[in-house]
């Protein structure tokens, strides 16, 4: 009777066995596209291309058309061979994430990349950036240190705020998030860097954050070379991370560099799927991920919150161009930088009447408020009878606004512009900016 029941048993376990594998085949390479036929494949789901060494490279499912499934590999697919077998994935792996994952740099699939051994974690992460709901989204009422004595004092940011840094290449967008990421109260600092040179990674994470920046931070890095893919997930994984801690009480401030090739990446995917370009080819697509990525940051129902802070490539410092005019109508803010203020050697090269805070009024006093509007329209005041002053157009007395914000283009300059090690509390540059503001 033992025996029987030990056979009855050994049947049913065999039930649970998967006696053939499934795989579909590898059809064709288009670019970066791989076509498979065969296997029946959902929409985001990961699989895994057998190389011609038998290696597994790992791909996920980006469209299909009739029985054709298409790829996208998150890395090089090198050695694809015509007819190379495709295994779906039943179940995507869970990444753990913990407080172990602060002072670490990953890729865009959460695998570690600094030589420092394997990622420790008890709570599974997201798979996607997860959604808010308008209703339980906690309003944005407390400022945030930065650091920066112009975006402090004039473009105040304030917890859970969404704002973009929108400047031309070379114009110093890279250095005033490092100023920002080491001179900040943020409990958490999470850096995407996605699709810039690589050899920026190593050079924000030694010069930028330096050890006292990386101890409270995770950089999440796809520099361009890497695949479109990986880069769209890689900027995913910002989100959820930072949303992770955000949940868990942390005051975060994400830092994203940049949107731009974000858009980039899905602009690549789209157009090998066969979408139409719209705007500077751009296709709709690349639109429409925008505002459902910037949305999942900000604050939650949770007790922390999570500050978002998205640099923009202006091409050909472009303010019109389709990516800098998408973010500008989705965020919170945005602060511009001038080439020709970063050609006089003013840096920061923030230009203030150009930049705005859409948060500002509801997280700092009235008092600062007026300082700062003071401050704008002396600024404004100058930088319109500037190019009299060599002419000789410009005559003291004629105009007691003129001549005071003549008399103070000084001191204006000077709180504008700030070393890169140059620290700036928050109360001392309202102090400073009101003791501007009024001098007669």
């Amino acid at each position: 009777m033992t025996d029987f029941s030990s056979l009855e048993k050994a049947l049913k376990s065999i039930e649970g066995i998967n006696l053939a594998r499934v795989a579909g085949r590898l059809v064709r390479v288009n670019g970066i596209l791989l076509e498979s036929v065969g296997c029946r494949l959902a929409i985001g789901q990961r699989c895994r291309v057998e190389g011609s060494d038998h290696t597994l490279i790992d791909a996920q499912v980006v469209g299909f058309d009739r029985d054709v499934t298409f790829l996208m590999p998150f890395k090089s697919p090198v050695g694809l061979i015509a007819g190379a077998r495709v295994f779906p994935c039943e179940k995507e792996q869970d990444i753990q994430i913990g407080d172990s994952w602060l002072g670490r740099v990953v890729n865009g699939l959460g695998e570690p990349i600094d030589n420092k051994g394997k990622l420790g974690g008890d709570t599974p992460l997201a798979t996607q950036p997860t959604q808010i709901h308008p209703l339980t989204r906690q309003p944005v009422i407390e400022p945030l240190d930065v650091g920066v004595k112009a975006i402090n004092g004039l473009l105040t940011i304030g917890k859970g705020q969404r704002v973009g840094l929108m400047a031309g290449s070379g114009v110093g967008k890279s250095v005033l998030l490092g100023m920002i990421t080491r001179q900040t109260q943020a409990e958490v600092v999470i850096v995407g860097l996605i699709g810039e040179r690589g050899r920026e990674v190593k050079e924000f994470i030694d010069h930028s954050l330096k050890a006292e920046g990386m101890a409270k931070s995770i950089v999440i890095a796809a520099p361009a070379d890497e695949s479109p893919l990986m880069r769209i997930k890689a900027t995913e994984l910002c989100h959820t991370i930072a949303a992770y801690f955000r949940d868990k009480g942390k005051d975060v401030l994400l830092l994203v560099d940049s949107l731009t090739r974000y858009a980039m990446a899905q602009r690549e995917i789209a157009l090998s799927l066969g979408e139409p370009p719209a705007t500077k080819g751009y296709p709709p697509s690349a639109f429409g991920i925008i505002p459902k990525l910037v949305e999942s940051a900000g604050n939650s129902d949770s007790s922390g919150s999570m500050t978002a802070i998205y640099t923009v490539l202006a091409e050909g410092d472009d303010q019109q161009d389709p990516i800098v005019d998408c973010a500008r109508a989705v965020l919170d803010g945005h602060i511009v930088l001038s080439r020709k203020l970063a050609e006089a050697g003013h840096y920061p090269a923030i230009d203030i009447g150009q930049s705005i805070s859409r948060c500002m009024s509801q997280i700092t006093e009235k008092d600062h408020q007026k300082s700062a509007r003071t401050l704008k329209q002396l600024y404004s005041t100058y930088m319109g009878i500037k190019p009299l002053i060599p002419l000789g157009g410009y005559v003291p007395g004629a105009d007691p606004a003129a001549d005071r914000a003549v008399n103070l283009n000084p001191a204006i300059n000077s709180f504008l512009c700030q070393e890169t090690d140059e620290a700036a509390p928050l109360n001392d540059v309202i102090q400073a900016l009101g003791n501007i503001s009024a001098v007669g």
